[in-house]
Order: C-alpha cells, then structure tokens, then sequence
C-alpha cells in the first residue's frame, strides 16, 4: 500500500467507522458544523484556494460546475462516494463562502455513486449580510 493509499485508508476509518460510531443518527449535522469550525480554522482568502485546499486534506478533487449570482454548483470527486457522507465538506465550503462574501451561505449534499461524484451546491442569501 502507497502512503496516499495508507493516508486515505487510515482517514476513511476515523472519519465513516469511528465518527459515525460515535455520532449516530447525528452524523451528518454534526459534520457540517465541524467542516464549518474547520473553515473559521483554515480560511481562505479566495474561493479558488477550495481545491487545493481539499487536495491537500485528501477530500477529493473539486472543481466548479455552474456559478450564479446567489448559487454554486461544485463537483467533487472521491474515490469513494457510495455510503459515505460528504456533509464535513459542504460545511467547509460553506463558511469559506459565507466569511468570503458576507452573506449568509448554505450547503447542499447529493451523491451520485455511479459518477463517483457529489454535488455541492451553495446557495448565498445576499439580503442576510453576516
């Protein structure tokens, strides 16, 4: 096994196995606050810095799909998508959005397995500055 390998072996087990041990049917909530306390920890000066950032913390690749006005569409892609749970990342994503442009943010999860892609979609609320 490759240290990437080993790396991302030994993330997927602390992250499905023994967080969702531990946090139960409150998994996917629980995540989403993380990724947004991980955000505040970690900020980026740009929304352009996301995919490094999500490279260098083994998230996936993520690219944009579609940007609106009041709505971003990213792509993420993992090598596992099936059961797992990608709340931790929308989070993230979520107050790097919200701290970057001053509006109120939220993200949206949906996995597509067969692509081994998840979508994340952020909508910002420009009327709600924060």
């Amino acid at each position: 096994m490759s240290v990437t390998e080993t790396e991302t072996f030994s993330y997927d087990l602390i992250r499905e196995d023994v967080l969702g041990e531990i946090l139960g049917e409150h998994t996917h909530d629980i995540l989403y606050w993380a990724g947004k306390s991980l955000a505040r920890k970690h900020p980026l000066e740009l929304m352009d810095e996301a995919p490094a950032f999500f490279q260098r913390a083994h998230f996936g690749e993520l690219s944009v799909e579609k940007m609106k006005k009041s709505e971003t569409i990213y792509v993420l892609s993992a090598p596992k998508t099936e059961g797992r749970c990608f709340t931790l990342e929308a989070g993230f994503l979520a107050q790097q959005k919200q701290a970057i442009d001053g509006v109120l943010t939220e993200a949206y999860v949906e996995v597509q397995a067969k692509k081994s892609q998840v979508w994340i979609t952020l909508k910002s609320d420009s009327k709600e500055r924060v």
